[in-house]
């Protein structure tokens, strides 16, 4: 059983003169972190997501505009003891930075004191057991996945060790809060990958709508709904090693869409593909959006109205407990030197078991998807995502202390 942690300074963790003059710089500046309210009178930017709990913030949060992962690789000779000193340190930045409060070193402190419903979400990849010595305890779903016909990895968006998901609806506190957690976990490990994602900016649209992605389909529809017994068990892990209970698994997939074909491509293929209306999000055989799809209807010659091949049937599970969460942002980058344009999405999926849930989903869109004409996975990471923590403690100390 692990023994609370009194809360963290740096003075004990980095080099003492360096921590003493960054923590005497900042608290000039530091204001206290704007309380969490629902009232009109709190400006967007003061708005500031609960950073304690039994589960880690940026998962069940409503997902904010902007986001960016980041994968790192344990430098050589980090053991079980330094990852747990570079996770006080991870966790004690998160938290600080979550409240609007500069981390203790932070050179631009001025840039934390508006969070923005910042979140940071931490996952361990199937490296970090290995190198902490504690591969016994990494749960058995915690590997590469096996390889799929339509996978076109590379090695650049895939794999990793430690992942930081830092997401937020300005983009500027989120490339300050990246810019923290790399500088503090340098010295135990080394960028992998980053990749960045955004969706509708704050305040664009009506909270609890659906979003849509940069193929103009309204994306996560079928999703579980957060607070609700269904959520629950198909997320948050209640099974297997004790230290993760309370957490869930992430895999990160980068999906390339392939624009120029898909926009010569009608709306009555792209539908057809997909099994919705693009305008409403309807199935097929519904008027609503969030409609049941009927997938027996025939149509006028007997043919299913939601082809067998359609995205939404392929992608159908019907008992709730089984289903994935999808955190989905898109990703534009810089047009090629032809105006072909590289975009997609950063596909992040939540579950309580990537065997159970994640994996015959994935089977079976790449046997017979019809958007696989359009999409190319080109990126790919597993994670276990330790549960949340209490005032006094730190993320992945039920397994690191």
């Amino acid at each position: 059983m692990s023994v609370p942690v009194p809360r963290l300074t740096r003075r004990g963790l980095l080099s003492a003169g360096a921590a003493a003059t960054g923590a005497l710089a900042v608290r000039a500046l530091a204001a206290p972190a704007p309380a969490h309210a629902a009232t009109s009178a709190v400006p967007p930017g003061a708005a500031a997501e609960p950073f304690h709990g039994p589960h880690q913030a940026g998962i069940a949060t409503v997902p904010q505009a902007h986001a960016v992962f980041v994968g790192l690789d344990l430098r050589e000779g980090v053991d079980r003891e330094a990852i747990g000193r570079m996770m006080r340190l991870l966790t004690d930045d998160a938290r600080r930075l979550t409240e609007g409060r500069p981390a203790l070193a932070d050179t631009e402190p001025e840039l934390a004191l508006l969070p923005a419903r910042l979140t940071v979400t931490f996952g361990f990849g199937p490296g970090l057991f290995t190198a902490a010595g504690v591969a016994d305890r990494r749960p058995r779903q915690i590997e590469q996945l096996p390889g799929f016909s339509v996978d076109r990895l590379r090695e650049r968006w895939s794999e990793g060790d430690l992942l930081a998901q830092i997401c937020a609806d300005d983009p500027l506190t989120v490339a300050h809060a990246l810019r923290m957690i790399v500088k503090d976990a340098r010295a135990f490990a080394r960028v992998r990958w980053t990749q960045h994602g955004f969706r509708r900016a704050a305040g664009v649209q009506p909270p609890g709508q659906t979003q849509r992605n940069v193929m103009g389909q309204l994306d996560g529809t079928a999703n579980p709904v957060p607070g609700t017994p269904d959520f629950d068990r198909a997320v948050w892990v209640g099974e297997g090693p004790d230290w993760l209970h309370g957490g869930t698994t992430l895999v990160l997939r980068r999906i390339r869409a392939e624009m120029e074909t898909w926009d010569a491509a009608d709306r009555v293929a792209k539908e057809f593909t997909i099994g919705r209306r693009l305008d409403t999000g309807a199935p097929l055989t519904g008027t609503r959006e969030h409609d049941e799809p009927d997938f027996a209807r025939p149509n006028a010659l007997g043919f299913p109205v939601i082809s067998e091949y359609a995205h939404i049937r392929r992608a159908h599970t019907a008992d709730p407990a089984l289903r994935i969460f999808r955190r989905v942002y898109n990703y534009d980058e810089a047009l090629t030197s032809g105006g072909h344009a590289d975009s997609g999405l950063v596909f992040a999926s939540y579950q309580a078991d990537i065997t159970r849930q994640f994996l015959p989903v994935q089977r079976r869109l790449a046997e017979a998807d019809l958007l696989n004409t359009w999409t190319v996975p080109i990126g790919s990471a597993v994670f276990a995502v330790p549960p949340g923590c209490d005032p006094g403690g730190w993320i992945g100390q039920g397994l690191l202390a």
